[in-house]
């Protein structure tokens, strides 16, 4: 498997709504006027780190993963460029578009752009960073505001850019009215949707997450299963399930054919992100069994 959508960073110290976001230890952070559980509680030094993440990666059997950022996080793109250099099979990296500043490309594959946090919503006063992202052959990953708030500038980047790679994060906020506005921009030959998040979306569900694979199949009808990847948003999900959970459920769904499977959870991925050939995972059988 390939997982389009996970975060890292050694040291948190991000922004919310202009308030400091910063760990307090034992997974917690404080996240503008509160605490939060940010990771699992067994991360106590607020370490989030690409060994960690690694290990959770053998053991769910996830042969590679796409690292992208947040505001809430902080720039993370020095840390990043460094995961990237030194495993470089495992990884794909963003750098980070912060709002009127450009960002420094060298060393990352892409750059995620938090579009619903901008100031400025429409996305064609963003342009320079589409194009720069074009020129450089690099992909955008982008997570969207809410419903289709954002859909028709984007629509205007996505054809003034007609071969740049285009990621929607958060499988276009599928719980939020609207959302299918957004996985419709899949339609265009370049763009695709990655579930990053699914499982919080639907958290009140819990796993297997039947309806967050019923919108799976309702994006397939939208724009094709070809364009539909997996995301775990690791580590924040892994808050309330494991890291295995955040795959499985879709893995193990009876909704799903093998070949929508293997598409959704590699093939996807790997094409649009340009992995070479993944190995076979060991199975590690584990204590419970």
């Amino acid at each position: 498997m390939i997982d389009a959508h996970a975060h890292l960073w050694l040291k948190q110290q991000g922004t919310v709504n202009g308030l400091p976001v910063y760990d307090v230890g034992n997974g917690k952070s404080m996240f503008g006027d509160g605490v939060r559980q940010m990771m699992p509680p067994y991360m106590t030094d607020g370490v989030n780190s690409a060994e960690r993440f690694l290990a959770n990666m053998d053991f769910a059997r996830v042969s590679a993963a796409v690292l992208t950022q947040e505001y809430i996080d902080g720039n993370q793109d020095a840390y990043l460029k460094t995961v990237r250099k030194t495993w470089p099979d495992r990884f794909r990296v963003t750098c980070l578009y912060e709002e009127n500043r450009l960002p420094d490309t060298e060393g990352a594959d892409g750059i995620k752009i938090c579009g619903g946090r901008l100031a400025e919503q429409d996305l064609t006063k963003h342009a320079e960073v589409f194009r720069l992202a074009a020129e450089k052959d690099m992909f955008i990953a982008i997570d969207m505001a809410d419903g289709d708030t954002q859909t028709g500038s984007l629509r205007e980047m996505i054809r003034a850019f007609p071969e740049l790679r285009i990621a929607i994060g958060h499988f276009g906020m599928v719980t939020r009215p609207g959302w299918q506005e957004q996985i419709r921009l899949a339609r265009e030959k370049n763009v695709s949707v990655e579930s990053g998040g699914i499982t919080w979306l639907f958290n009140s569900e819990f796993w297997p997450y039947p309806s967050a694979v019923r919108a799976i199949l309702e994006a397939r009808d939208i724009c094709g299963m070809e364009k539909l990847m997996w995301g775990s948003d690791y580590p924040r999900t892994m808050t309330v399930i494991t890291y295995g959970m955040s795959s499985s459920f879709a893995e193990r769904s009876e909704m799903l054919t093998d070949e929508e499977k293997n598409l959704f959870l590699l093939e996807n991925a790997r094409a649009f992100y340009r992995f070479g050939p993944q190995p076979e995972m060991s199975v590690i059988h584990h204590m419970a069994e």
